[in-house]
């Protein structure tokens, strides 16, 4: 087993480990090597790609290639509206879609004959042509892959592949010529600041928990990503799970903790599995643990499970929970820096923010700074979902615009419909409108117009939804997810929730749009805690750009999205309805009358809005409004 004790061994580590990346960069690579590269993230392997890996090992060995011809999982690409994807090198060949019985097809084609399988090639939807190189893609041509870098070009469960991007140097770097102070002071001129949703400068918050004097300090990784839409911290635990912990590590020595933990869901058994491998061969290489590169540093990670509780992604309430108590936020101050984990100072970064740590020291501050806007330094990881041709992950510098995002990377809007708006920053997040699409992505600008950054998921939103009925969504969930431990936001969310539920199906009152804007100003201003203070977002950014949806429901009983099912109104065009009878076979509830050819009527009093008529009716004779 590789064991490493010192920086010049490290060192020696990364020469010997480096040349496994050459094929991947192109610097080596006969017409008889070939390394194949399968996407190993959640999504993927729920799509078999397991087995795609299996199937081409078995033909491997079967053509006795083992020696040239190498395939493993990776992490994920990012494009998942396109998986299972495999990357094929040194020609970086891009296929898409494949499935296990494509493998044979694939394997005899490309890695014994040369030739391309240009049905599986990715097809771009403008061009409509086939693309035959990765680097060609427009899905990837305006990323920046920094927290993302290893993501899909290594395998994450060898810490040789890690080792050979230079992996654990910035470490060896740390521990073995810098100061803790220099440490904090390097972290503070880079300018990153915190990817979970706050944006809080990270080498402030190093700096604050450095100079709490206790004898005990602790780094947590905040890996409960919560947010519905969101799997960026899940897709980097399951791709590069050592660069998270290369990045406690540096966090550590630059706070002086000796102990990490990583607090991650239970529903993340992938990221478990890889983070728990990650740590047994970074301990095995005495790269965790006692006396780190010889350097006298101590410093060891565990991980533990949580439940799922939203709530727990607030850094106190996440505490609380790891110590065996109700996850429930605390009072702040004292801050966890002051007073966190068992009562010490406490550092709590997420893991998009440490998977960009050791970046910093590897290619300097100044190299990170150079990133992004002024005021928001670096790259920022997104999960695309909604109404949106590509769904993926996607990551950016800091202030691309919405637009270059939706229509340069994410292909624009689902079959061909208007984009509505983007919703940015999960349940506390605000709702993005058309006019606002050129908006630069950073933590003033979305601020400024009534969202946030959040931890990075991005819902795309098309005329067909309901914005009313998505603020409805989210207030759902924040009721169901409140820790409940102040009025305001258990009592006055919940009000919130029945108000929305009421102007949905078609009870709302003027009165009641008074309500909702009072109510959610003053649980902002009172609620305990993050989630409190931000889970009216979602209703006065609605209400703020979109009012005349609101208007239409109060006023009119009427969804101009056509979503609310209560406020459906369905009818039997007389002229088109040729007495056919299915549509009154097929009602639920026998409001459908009239005779064999003759035209049929529904009676409204009864009718429970299941759209059942619409869906049978094959003479289009049967309206919906």
């Amino acid at each position: 087993m590789l064991e490493i004790t010192s920086p010049i061994q490290l060192l020696d580590a990364y020469e010997e480990t480096k040349s496994l990346l050459d094929l991947r960069s192109g610097k080596r690579g006969g017409p008889q090597e070939r390394m194949i590269l399968v996407c190993g993230g959640t999504g993927c392997q729920a799509s078999e790609s397991k087995q795609i890996v299996h199937e081409f090992k078995r033909l491997i060995k079967e053509n006795g290639m083992d020696e040239r011809i190498s395939a493993s999982i990776s992490g994920c690409f990012g494009f998942c509206e396109k998986g299972p994807i495999i990357k094929i090198y040194p020609e970086n060949v891009f296929y898409v879609s494949v499935k296990v019985a494509d493998v044979p097809e694939i394997f005899d084609s490309h890695i014994l004959n040369g030739e391309k399988v240009r049905r599986l090639l990715y097809e771009d939807p403008k061009l409509k042509q086939k693309i035959e190189s990765a680097d060609d893609i427009s899905f990837y041509k305006l990323q920046q892959r920094v927290a993302l870098r290893n993501c899909g070009l290594i395998n994450p469960e060898k810490i040789e592949e890690y080792l050979a991007t230079g992996g654990y140097q910035s470490l060896a770097k740390v521990v073995g010529g810098m100061s803790p102070k220099e440490v904090i002071e390097e972290m503070k001129k880079s300018g990153l600041r915190g990817r979970g949703g706050a944006g809080f400068s990270t080498g402030r918050k190093w700096e604050y928990a450095s100079k709490s004097t206790s004898e005990e300090k602790f780094i947590i990784c905040n890996a409960d990503e919560g947010d519905p839409g969101a799997f960026m911290d899940r897709s980097i635990m399951e791709g590069d799970s050592h660069s998270v912990l290369e990045g406690m590590a540096i966090a550590g020595y630059a706070i002086g903790a000796t102990q990490g933990y990583v607090y991650i869901r239970a529903e993340y058994p992938l990221a478990v599995s890889r983070l728990q491998i990650a740590i047994d061969q970074a301990r095995a290489a005495g790269l965790l643990g006692k006396n780190i590169l010889g350097s006298g540093f101590n410093f060891d990670i565990s991980i533990r499970l949580g439940a799922g509780a939203f709530v727990c992604g607030e850094e106190t309430a996440l505490i609380h929970s790891l110590q065996g108590l109700r996850g429930e936020p605390g009072t702040k101050p004292p801050f966890p820096a002051e007073s966190g984990l068992w009562g010490k100072p406490t550092s709590v970064n997420n893991v998009e923010t440490l998977a960009n740590v050791p970046v910093v020291y590897q290619k300097g501050a100044d190299w990170f700074s150079s990133i992004g806007t002024e005021t928001s330094k670096g790259t920022k990881v997104f999960a695309l979902a909604g109404k949106i041709n590509n769904v993926g992950l996607v990551e950016v510098p800091m202030g691309t615009t919405l637009r270059e995002i939706i229509y340069d990377i994410g292909g624009g809007i689902k079959g061909g419909a208007k984009f509505k708006a983007a919703q940015t920053g999960g349940p506390s997040g605000g709702c993005i409108p058309e006019q606002y699409l050129d908006t630069p992505i950073d933590y003033e600008s979305l601020s400024a117009i009534g969202s946030m950054m959040g931890s990075g998921g991005m819902i795309i939103m098309s005329d067909q939804d309901c914005m009313v009925n998505l603020a409805r969504f989210y207030l759902e969930f924040i009721v169901e997810e409140s820790c409940g431990r102040c009025a305001p936001c258990r009592i006055g969310n919940k009000r919130m929730f029945e108000i929305l539920t009421n102007i949905t199906e078609g009870r709302g009152t003027a009165m009641d749009l008074h309500e909702l804007r009072s109510l959610a100003e003053t649980i902002m201003d009172t609620s305990l805690c993050g989630l409190g203070q931000t889970a009216p977002n979602p209703v006065l950014s609605t209400m703020k750009y979109f009012m005349a949806e609101y208007e239409a429901h109060v006023f009119e009983k009427h969804c101009p999205a056509g979503t609310c099912q209560k406020l459906m109104h369905y009818e039997i065009i007389a002229e088109k309805c040729i007495g056919c009878t299915s549509c009154a076979r097929g009602c639920p509830v026998g409001c459908i009358s009239g005779s064999v050819k003759q035209v049929h009527l529904i009676d409204q009093a009864r009718c429970i809005k299941c759209g059942a008529c619409l869906s049978r009716c094959k003479f289009a004779a049967v309206s919906r409004n």
